[in-house]
């Protein structure tokens, strides 16, 4: 489905042959913190399942993922809605807060302590990355305190924030399959990302959501 829908658009799906990645999109259920392979696993109700999808369109890429409920609402569990509100959350916090003049490094004490803040902890072994013709390249962009990452917010730089949040302990295992990073205690994990460029007085988010995008679960019962 993703990869015929690049290609209806005039792109191509940035992960497909990328070092060897053998799909489209990187789907990672439940435990799966990033990178999952899709396979004939069928999804049940009550799953969480991540959507990572990256297109190379005009000569640059544009990269996104968010979390999903499998199923109505109601089958998911309190700690299941909470993880995926919480690492939303966060996203957007570290939004809010990026402008020229903001170290990346400076990104990770907004998320970790909105994350901490919820119970939950902030994956390490991953980060955010700059993003233009090359699908990954500087900065990185660390989501937890006191990280090392270099560099500066200025107009015109193009980078993604992705936090990837576990409801148990950070640290994270690779399946076999050398692409599948999950979490070491078994624990689900969430994640949500956006690709963004800076401004003279903030971000413009390129893969922003649109007035008719699917509400997600929380907006659904708000409404109510």
């Amino acid at each position: 489905v993703v990869h015929r829908a690049c290609i209806e658009r005039n792109a191509y799906p940035s992960p497909l042959n990328y070092y060897g990645f053998p799909k489209s999109c990187c789907t990672s259920v439940n435990e799966v913190i990033c990178h999952g392979i899709p396979d004939l696993r069928p999804l049940e109700a009550g799953d969480i399942v991540n959507i990572d999808i990256t297109l190379y369109h005009g000569g640059y890429h544009g990269d996104l993922n968010e979390t999903h409920l499998v199923g109505p609402p109601s089958a998911a569990s309190d700690s299941a809605k909470a993880l995926l509100r919480t690492a939303h959350d966060a996203l957007h916090a570290a939004i809010t807060m990026a402008k020229p003049g903001v170290l990346f490094r400076e990104f990770g004490a907004t998320i970790e302590s909105h994350v901490r803040a919820g119970g939950f902890s902030v994956v390490r072994s991953y980060c955010g990355h700059g993003i233009h013709r090359l699908f990954h390249c500087a900065p990185n962009v660390p989501h937890y305190k006191k990280n090392k990452a270099v560099g500066v917010l200025r107009e015109g730089v193009a980078f993604t924030i992705e936090p990837m949040v576990n409801m148990g302990g950070y640290r994270d295992v690779t399946w076999p399959d050398e692409w599948s990073a999950v979490t070491a205690d078994g624990t689900w994990s969430a994640q949500f990302e956006h690709t963004m460029v800076g401004t003279k007085d903030g971000v413009e988010v390129l893969t922003a959501r649109l007035e008719d995008s699917p509400k997600f679960w929380w907006e659904m019962e708000e409404k109510k």
